[in-house]
């Protein structure tokens, strides 16, 4: 898109006119989607344990593939993805009183940072769709850390997308085949403990387990990883971690990637997909 381009400099208007600056306080309590992507650029094999070690997968080296927007077939004019499209605090219980929400022009829809790390360990290339206008939020409730600062949790994030409608269907149609080569997917890599960096490997799962429940097209993705274990000794180390779930749904040209928190259910992620829904369907090519 040229910097003269009419629509972006209307978007960019339309944004500068509603900046507010939040307060110290809050802003270390965002859970920024800027924020989170650089951190998984940064550290993208990266796993947490539970028990404080930090899991590194095998990288094959070689920057991402680039990513190309795919042509749309039929004529479409998009337009910015209003700011009440996206899930709101009264849409939560409890509500939350800090949501953050930003704007975007050319995202990519990423579903996930570590099935790109698997699928490029094997020798793949990603190619994930790329939207006009886009939207994120993350709606926070601020409690009490141990040491008595404030501290964000994430009760829900949101990322929502404008794109050609043809272009979303694909999306949707291409998932077994994306998904398809990390059903198990063994990473392995250094883990360092208390004095000594050993070898370990963790076994990474990525599958739908639903579709169909929501929108024009709805999906839940699921990606778990097993309890790493020592390669020379075959002892597990830490605790495992549970499965984390995303939503991705259509209604129209929109297209939403959803989230809850760590401890959230399947259940929980469902409802909050239908409910993101309902907002979508004002703002969606056609309606609802």
């Amino acid at each position: 898109m040229r910097d003269d381009d009419p629509a972006l400099i209307e978007l960019l208007e339309r944004e500068l006119n509603t900046v507010s600056w939040a307060e110290p306080g809050e802003l270390r309590a965002r859970a920024r989607r800027r924020s989170r992507r650089t951190v998984a650029a940064a550290a993208a094999a990266v796993l947490a344990l539970t028990s404080g070690a930090a899991f590194v997968a095998a990288d094959r080296g070689g920057p991402p593939v680039p990513v190309a927007a795919s042509p749309s077939a039929t004529a479409w004019r998009a337009t910015d993805v209003p700011a009440d499209a996206l899930l709101q605090p009264s849409d939560l219980r409890p509500a939350v009183t800090t949501p953050w929400s930003e704007a975007y022009l050319g995202e990519e829809i990423r579903l996930d940072r570590m099935l790109e790390v698997c699928r490029r360990d094997q020798g793949l290339g990603t190619q994930w769709a790329t939207s006009r206008y886009s939207r994120s939020v993350s709606l926070v409730r601020e409690r009490r850390g141990t040491g008595g600062q404030p501290e964000g949790q994430v009760l829900a994030s949101q990322d929502l997308h404008r794109l050609a409608p043809e272009d979303g269907e694909r999306l949707f149609d291409g998932l077994p085949a994306l998904l398809a080569p990390c059903r198990t997917w063994r990473s392995t890599g250094p883990v360092q403990l208390r004095d000594r960096t050993v070898q370990a490997e963790a076994v990474h799962s990525w599958q739908e387990v639903d579709r169909g429940f929501a929108g024009d097209e709805s999906v839940i993705l699921r990606h778990t990883v097993e309890q790493a274990r020592r390669l020379d000794t075959g002892a597990p180390i830490g605790t495992g971690s549970g499965p984390r779930e995303q939503a991705v749904v259509r209604v129209g040209d929109l297209v939403t990637v959803l989230s809850t928190r760590v401890d959230g259910s399947e259940a929980e992620l469902r409802e909050l997909a239908r409910v993101a829904v309902r907002r979508m369907c004002v703002a969606a090519h056609p309606g609802c």
